[in-house]
């Protein structure tokens, strides 16, 4: 009897496929903490790199920089990709990315390759809205809260577990040694995908949006590199001037384009619908709070013994200070799905932004001892853990099943740029507050405690941007509508 051939990515029967269906869930969870993993793992490197490079430390600045800008560009880009030619075999060209990124900053030292590889890098931001795509088109809906909120969590939990580790083997191994672990991380992460993740039938039909990409990259390239260099370059700077002016007149052409393209890569009708707006907007002011958690605590707790305030920590001890806030993060996935269930998750977000403004709120009355700033810490990342589970779900619950991968990678790029914005207003605050410890500037404590009563105000105009989201009956009409039309479509071959 002839065999009949799987189709690409397909699960076959059997206790293999039901063992591939069961480790879905994880082993795209494990994607997203080895996203999080890349972003963080080279920031115990950074002070040491102009030395082992020979580069300026201007120069070492873009290992990060590059990384911010390919990822903002690429998400959106690679979302609607997914929509259109496959959400897995876009994850598994993510990965490959990924991989060929780490393998390269492993073989180098020539901090030219490395930016260029930090760039490759960029493109893991897309691993998390490709794959909470990818689970709502394959579980059930009793599973998917449980298994987004997971997915979600996974931005902190990987950032939580890099830091230290990163350090770890920073301090007692070779430098090139932490991008070999990268490496092999994350080829274990592409094999585990191709294995498991069989690919959704649901996809998008048309030709992709060249033009959209090109204006939205070129748009997002001048936003970033003016908000994160503005420091560097001076804000009122010609060329910090020009870029702001670029973005917006690029900007401007390119949301013209959008609303007249036959398949636009952001469908701007939808996405300025309250239904999506408004959470777009909670995702870029969360961020902007999450990432001053991370920014201020690491740099607070380094601070000299001298200065009155600081405990003078190293930096993996410093990692070790985020470590609970990352734990907390998975143990309060599925605490957050399960409120979403029966609350609905415009509830989850509002009360995730409110424990993060709580959070705030211990961080400003007493920043001195160790104990509570691990608490406060803890309750900011808890805070997160809520707002980014409810996020992914309110934006399945606004867009048709064809539009899930860019929308997700919309609202990726929107807590990206709150994070960007986030780096450049804190130092801005933490320049203008300083004292003399010796022969250096160091921030002073008022200035930290500006800096975490920005972090909570801006927090909190997210938390009032939640509960002004439509309700979930509504919600739930256009989700079914969407799903409907998704199923005609099919139906009709379209």
């Amino acid at each position: 009897m002839a065999s009949v051939p799987i189709p690409d990515g397909a699960t076959p029967a059997g206790p293999a496929g039901r063992l591939r269906e069961r480790l879905t869930v994880p082993v795209l969870a494990f994607g997203g903490i080895l996203m999080a993993f890349t972003q963080t793992v080279v920031v115990p490197l950074l002070p040491d790199l102009p030395r082992l490079t020979g580069a300026s430390a201007g120069t070492v600045s873009w290992m990060v920089t590059a990384t911010l800008l390919t990822g903002a560009v690429l998400t959106p880009v690679l979302g609607q990709a997914g929509d259109m030619y496959g959400k897995r075999r876009v994850l598994l060209i993510t990965f490959g990315l990924m991989t060929a990124g780490s393998v390269t900053c492993a073989l180098t030292s020539d901090i030219r390759v490395l930016i260029a590889a930090r760039a490759l890098q960029g493109a893991a931001l897309a691993v998390v809205p490709l794959s909470v795509s990818i689970l709502r088109d394959e579980l059930p809906p009793e599973r998917t809260g449980s298994a987004v909120a997971l997915m979600s969590s996974t931005v902190g939990i990987g950032a939580a577990l890099g830091l230290p580790l990163a350090a770890l083997i920073v301090q007692y191994a070779d430098w090139h040694t932490m991008f070999w672990v990268t490496s092999a991380l994350v080829t274990s992460g592409l094999a585990l995908a191709w294995w498991t993740v069989r690919e959704s039938p649901v996809k998008q039909h048309g030709r992709f949006d060249t033009l959209g990409a090109l204006g939205l990259a070129a748009g997002l390239v001048c936003l970033l590199l003016g908000v994160s260099q503005g420091g560097q370059w001076g804000w009122t700077s010609p060329r910090i001037t020009g870029l702001f002016l670029g973005c917006a007149a690029v900007l401007a052409l390119w949301w013209w384009q959008q609303l007249r393209a036959a398949r636009p890569l952001v469908d701007l009708r939808l996405a300025t619908s309250r239904r999506v707006a408004l959470p777009h907007l909670t995702a870029f002011l969360v961020g902007f709070g999450f990432y001053a958690n991370i920014l201020v605590t690491a740099q607070l707790v380094q601070a000299p013994r001298e200065t009155g305030y600081g405990l003078g920590l190293s930096i993996v001890a410093t990692g070790l200070c985020l470590l609970p806030g990352g734990v907390t993060m998975l143990l309060f996935s599925p605490v957050s799905a399960r409120i979403s269930m029966a609350r609905g998750p415009r509830v989850t977000l509002a009360l995730g932004a409110a424990v993060i403004v709580l959070g705030y709120v211990v961080r400003i009355v007493d920043s001195r001892d160790l104990g509570v700033i691990v608490l406060g810490t803890t309750v900011v990342s808890t805070g997160t853990t809520l707002a980014y589970s409810a996020l992914p779900t309110l934006i399945l619950r606004a867009v048709p099943a064809g539009q899930t991968g860019s929308a997700n990678g919309v609202n990726v790029l929107m807590r990206t740029i709150g994070q960007a914005v986030c780096s450049a207003a804190v130092a801005a605050v933490l320049v203008h507050h300083t004292s003399s410890v010796g022969s250096a500037r160091i921030p002073t404590l008022h200035g930290y405690q500006l800096a975490f009563a920005m972090a909570g105000m801006v927090t909190l105009v997210a938390c009032a941007a939640a509960l002004a989201i439509p309700g979930d009956r509504a919600v739930t009409h256009q989700r079914r509508g969407g799903r409907q039309s998704a199923r005609d479509m099919e139906s009709e071959g379209v």
